[in-house]
């Protein structure tokens, strides 16, 4: 159903969907494997229903999920870096507020179907600063795969996703921060913001409607 760059597009989306105020409550099953697992079976659950929801049904669904999984504000700020830290309290509210527009609506345009895909964890490790890896895989109907790597870190007793890395390669938010970077420094945080809700509303307005 994907191909490598849509599915590297897609999984940073869902490190980018930003709630206002900090991380939400996490599953009821609150361990790295636990979150992961709980995640990918309502992504394919989303995919099932994909042609019912419409994309509109589609964002409202997997804005939930995203915004229970991860540490959306950490991943905001880890996507703007010194923009963050120089913005006041009413600009970090737009930007968290554009980026959950711009890549839920990304990510409700890109899961439009299913094919037979399926998630398998394939284990767990150590990671970096106080972070454990959550290795997975999506397989498709063809039996074709790419590895996910989901970091996780715990807050306050509760885990929550930070990252997602693909097929062993760079992390996604070290991409998006390189992409961002340009924005931020010849627009500022106005133009990032400016830039990222026009994006949202171009896919949710070019998106066709559901069939009846």
């Amino acid at each position: 159903m994907f191909s490598r760059t849509t599915l590297n597009r897609l999984l940073f989306v869902l490190c980018l969907g930003v709630p206002i105020i900090g991380p939400t409550p996490a599953f009821s099953d609150d361990s790295p494997q636990g979150i992961v697992g709980q995640f990918q079976d309502s992504l394919i659950a989303v995919m099932k229903e994909a042609k019912t929801l419409g994309v509109r049904g589609r964002y409202e669904r997997l804005s939930s999920i995203v915004e229970r999984t991860f540490h959306l504000q950490l991943m905001t700020q880890m996507a703007t870096t010194s923009s963050w830290t120089d913005a006041s309290g009413d600009k970090r509210h737009d930007m968290v507020n554009a980026f959950r527009r711009m890549n839920i609506s990304t990510l409700a345009t890109l899961f439009d179907g299913y094919s037979g895909e399926t998630f398998q964890i394939v284990g767990e490790r150590d990671g970096p600063q106080n972070t454990r890896i959550v290795e997975t895989k999506i397989i498709k109907a063809n039996q074709s795969s790419n590895d996910i790597a989901y970091v996780a870190r715990q807050f306050s007793s509760r885990w929550y996703l930070i990252d997602v890395v693909v097929d062993r390669g760079i992390s996604e938010v070290s991409v998006r921060r390189s992409e961002y970077a340009r924005i931020l420094k010849d627009q500022g945080v106005d133009g990032l913001v400016a830039v990222l809700n026009g994006k949202a509303d171009e896919l949710l307005s070019a998106a066709p409607p559901t069939a009846k």
